[in-house]
């Protein structure tokens, strides 16, 4: 004879579910490029100020000059100091829960508590979007500028307010594939861009390659296998070495499996800027006046930046 609830058959209703006590993330996404620049504290906190402003030396002093006996010296003045400024940018995250489901999940039945739950959700969603954000051009509305703005294809554009067409010391470096990209030419085509980033000592310490090239890059790696670090395995992400610098894989939504880019950047002058009293911080719990309902927002300011965009380079293919 059939049950008189569908749901609840005899042995249903007899049996406790074995329910696990843990939401598990199914929605944490690749972001080794935000990890990296956590491990290596390229995120700064800052109190606040209207704009972000970070002073520059931008020419060479002018005065310097060779002389003998009585020669007439240089003592011009020399404006060699100016600054790149960047605008805050903000986010918020809403998690809501009706009356409704806060009772029924306020007592000894709540096996999970859903307000909780859906907190450390938001963050994870939080993490993969910042993500995202952190390799757009920011053409989205109050979007951040990140690296196609701050290292992008031609070099140029203005980026912190400083226009590089017109002062050639804030120009990234670039570099186009030259043919078809290959494993066979893959190194070749770093090692060119490679040497245009480096100055003295200072150099690039991580290569990010979209999915092409660093399978190209991998594959011609084969013959002489490179192994992952143990901090790097520990985040979970292989890693491979180029010269000095680690090279990884970043399977970011704005890396689509389409896409050949890759960046090598000098972290020592990138960094994600966000407020201390904003950063994924919760605010207060609100009450909507005409619903049976609570709203926990949670919000973030802050904005990508760059120090000297000649230390950065791009590898593009424009074919």
């Amino acid at each position: 004879m059939a049950s008189p609830n569908s749901t609840f058959t005899e042995m249903v209703s007899t049996t406790l579910r074995n329910h696990a006590r843990d939401v598990v993330d199914n929605i944490s996404e690749n972001n080794a490029l935000l990890r990296k620049m956590k491990s290596r504290g390229n995120i700064k906190t800052e109190s606040g100020g209207y704009e972000l402003v970070f002073p520059l030396e931008w020419a060479e002093n002018s005065t310097y000059q060779r002389y003998s006996g009585y020669d007439t010296l240089n003592v011009q003045a020399s404006d060699v100091i100016s600054a790149a400024r960047y605008d805050w940018a903000q986010i918020a995250l809403h998690v809501t829960a009706s009356g409704r489901e806060l009772r029924q999940n306020n007592s000894k039945e709540a096996m999970i508590k859903l307000v909780k739950a859906r907190i450390t959700n938001a963050k994870h969603t939080a993490s993969n979007n910042l993500a995202i954000d952190l390799y757009s051009d920011g053409s989205l509305t109050n979007q951040i500028g990140g690296l196609a703005a701050l290292v992008n294809s031609a070099g140029t554009g203005t980026v912190g307010d400083i226009n590089s067409s017109n002062f050639a010391f804030w120009q990234n470096q670039f570099h186009e594939f030259s043919g078809t990209p290959g494993t066979a030419t893959m190194g070749t085509m770093m090692n060119q861009l490679w040497l245009k980033c480096v100055f003295g000592q200072d150099k690039p310490d991580i290569i990010v390659l979209s999915h092409d090239y660093y399978s190209f890059y991998e594959g011609g790696l084969q013959a002489n296998q490179r192994y992952q670090k143990a901090d790097s395995a520990s985040l979970g992400f292989e890693e491979l070495m180029y010269k000095s610098a680690q090279v990884i894989f970043d399977d970011n939504s704005n890396f689509g499996t389409t896409a050949k880019v890759g960046y090598f950047l000098n972290t020592k002058y990138l960094y994600l800027v966000q407020h201390s009293e904003a950063q994924w911080t919760q605010d207060d719990d609100k009450k909507p006046i005409n619903q049976d309902a609570v709203v926990v927002p949670l919000y973030w300011m802050g904005q990508a930046v760059t120090t000297n965009r000649s230390r950065q380079g791009k590898l593009v293919d424009l074919s």
